[in-house]
């Protein structure tokens, strides 16, 4: 598609779509979600204050929000949870700088 690598993390490339705009693709065998046959999309959001949007998040009252969780090997703070429709949205934030 000629999109530009913007962050290998090796089980994980993450292309440019647009200023502002990328898509991840990552390994089932290391990422979140496992292939399935319906739903087997994660949409992540980054975002400068993660800690803001999941107070946000819990006092909206959504169901199976995750706990707030660090991943140092890919240098984020992220939380996780379900749309209505099943698809889980990811809320992240990066812990160092180029992350």
């Amino acid at each position: 598609m000629g999109l530009s690598l913007a962050i290998d993390q090796g089980w994980c490339k993450i292309y440019q779509i647009c200023p502002g705009a990328h898509v991840g693709l990552v390994d089932e065998a290391r990422g979140m979600n496992k292939w399935a046959a319906i739903k087997p999309v994660q949409l992540c959001i980054r975002v400068p204050d993660v800690d803001g949007w999941y107070a946000y998040v819990r006092a909206g009252g959504l169901d199976n929000v995750s706990e707030l969780f660090v991943n140092d090997e890919i240098g984020i703070r992220a939380f996780v949870f379900n749309d209505p429709e099943g698809y889980q949205i990811e809320i992240q934030s990066a812990t160092r700088p180029g992350a």
